[in-house]
């Protein structure tokens, strides 16, 4: 007569208190940013957070888990603010203008994560659990080449522009920030960002 031997209970996942979470995240994001998703061990995170690694699986179940939840959170929020820029119907100078200054604003507040999307989104975007990364460039470049299309048909861009050049220069050299900016310096994003659009548009602008 057969006997039913009793299986093993996974253990629960625990869910931490919202601020402990956060805090643990942005932990993580600093330790991705610096040694690279591949380079990054539970262990790693779990030391810088000043805990035990199993201590952290009690919170989440991988690193993958941990990495989504800090890319996804901050696509989220970048989409919020551009997505009102773009509804906002603005003229083409002025969209450019907003984009910019509110790809500055999550540099402030996600910078870590902007380090990891610049280093990282390319291989991880081909992952079925990171696919959202290919739909987010896909996104971001149409609404760029969109307001430099219409500001070149508008006549407020120089007719000779490159739009596709001159998005990825925009593109990279906002997003580079995020290697060498720190929250709390002498200047705010909202005044890195009018300093860098003088230089910027001054060079895209049409001339009179």
């Amino acid at each position: 007569m057969p006997t039913n031997k009793p299986t093993a209970k996974k253990k629960p996942q625990v869910t931490a208190a919202p601020e402990r979470r956060r805090e643990l995240l942005a932990t993580a994001a600093e330790v991705f940013a610096a040694q690279g998703y591949n380079a990054t061990t539970v262990r790693k995170i779990a030391d810088a957070a000043g805990m035990l690694a199993g201590s952290l699986y009690y919170h989440f179940d991988s690193k993958e888990s941990m990495l989504d939840e800090i890319l996804s959170a901050f696509l989220t929020e970048l989409w919020e603010g551009y997505d009102s820029v773009l509804a906002a119907r603005l003229g083409p100078r002025e969209t450019i203008e907003a984009l910019v200054t509110e790809s500055f604003r999550e540099i402030d507040r996600h910078r870590a994560a902007v380090a990891i999307y610049q280093k990282e989104s390319r291989h991880l975007s081909v992952q079925p659990r990171f696919h959202y990364l290919a739909d987010s460039q896909q996104k971001f470049e149409k609404a760029w080449l969109g307001t430099l299309e219409r500001g070149v048909a508008a006549r407020v861009f120089r007719s000779d522009l490159d739009v596709r050049l001159t998005y990825r220069f925009v593109r990279d050299t906002v997003w580079v920030a995020a290697s060498w900016y720190r929250p709390g310096g002498q200047h705010g994003p909202e005044e890195i960002a009018r300093q860098y659009l003088s230089m910027v548009l001054d060079g895209i602008a049409l001339r009179t």
